[in-house]
């Protein structure tokens, strides 16, 4: 029964992996039809844009081009191998392990099916593959671990990676030399060869700028460190505030007036934290001038106190007197 299923299964496979075989590679022409008309209406796109001298435009557009291009280049790889897988699909029912003059071509058409959306039989290839040799083979290809066998050009031609200034230099002049632009090349060289800043690891350099900024000066050591952190701001802030409330009243009878005073202005003049390096002179002044006037209207009312206690010292004693008098 095991015979019959494995003949069964054996036969099952063969005649699915021809379908899906015949299948991807008239499907691959077509793709390469297309594309081959899309790529010649874009390469003429971009003669334009340099002869009108647009050549921003230009830059950004030849990647577009460069990408498919590669795509065209790795699907006429791909329709050879399936070609090739196709004549030998006998020799591939008969044995369980993977030929290895047909591992470069099988491994090959692996790798490029999840990368290949526009041919979805790509991956019902994948699919039978992965049930005669099992996952350990699929995913040892995937992950293009060093005995995978996948095709070096198509990993290059399907990768997603940005090309380099010098190909798509490369491409421009073919493209001005295919339409006979007369185009200077001098400008889009020098701007492939500009170092462009890298915006993601601008976090690194501001990091750096700040510890640079924090880093005490060797020649300034009779100047305040420059690195001031928020606590200390605090502690300084009280101190100024303190020493200037501290001063002495004139009078013991006035000092409740004073304190309560004080208080009420040290109150009113209270800041948070993150505002003491541009407010502490300020507050320190004007806590210094309410305290003044505080200890001035003090002394006055102690000496508007002192004149009438006089003035009824003075009147009791005439009447006093006038009283022996009499």
């Amino acid at each position: 029964m095991s015979l019959l299923n494995q003949l069964f299964n054996r036969g099952v496979f063969g005649t699915r992996c021809k379908t899906c075989l015949n299948l991807a590679i008239s499907r691959i022409k077509l793709l390469q039809n297309k594309r081959d008309m899309q790529l010649k209406q874009m390469r003429k796109e971009i003669s334009q844009f340099l002869q009108a001298g647009q050549e921003a435009i230009a830059r950004i557009r030849v990647e577009h081009i460069i990408r498919e291009q590669n795509i065209w280049a790795a699907y006429e790889i791909l329709e050879l191998f399936c070609e090739f897988v196709l004549a030998r699909v006998p020799i591939i029912e008969n044995q369980k392990e993977c030929p290895s003059e047909l591992r470069e071509a099988i491994a090959s058409i692996i790798f490029a099916a999840p990368r290949c959306s526009d041919i979805p039989d790509l991956l019902h290839i994948k699919n039978l593959f992965t049930t005669k040799y099992g996952k350990e083979f699929v995913s040892g290809v995937s992950e293009l671990r060093p005995d995978s066998g996948v095709n070096r050009t198509i990993i290059e031609k399907l990768s997603v990676s940005a090309p380099s200034g010098e190909v798509k230099l490369k491409v421009l002049r073919e493209i001005a030399e295919e339409y006979n632009v007369s185009w200077d090349s001098s400008k889009t060289e020098a701007e492939f060869r500009k170092n462009h800043e890298d915006l993601l690891g601008g976090a690194k350099q501001v990091g750096a700028g700040a510890a640079l900024s924090h880093t005490p000066s060797k020649n300034g050591s009779n100047h305040s460190s420059p690195c001031i952190t928020e606590p200390s701001i605090k502690s300084v802030h009280d101190k100024q505030e303190y020493k200037h409330l501290e001063a002495p009243s004139p009078s013991n009878n006035n000092s409740w007036l004073n304190t309560n005073e004080i208080e009420q202005s040290r109150k009113s003049n209270d800041v948070p934290i993150g505002d003491a390096k541009s407010e502490t002179t300020f507050q320190s002044s004007d806590v210094l001038e309410k305290a003044r006037a505080a200890i001035a209207s003090a002394d006055r009312a102690s000496a508007a106190a002192r004149a009438a206690a006089a003035l009824v010292q003075s009147n009791f004693g005439s009447l006093k007197l006038e009283g022996k008098s009499s």
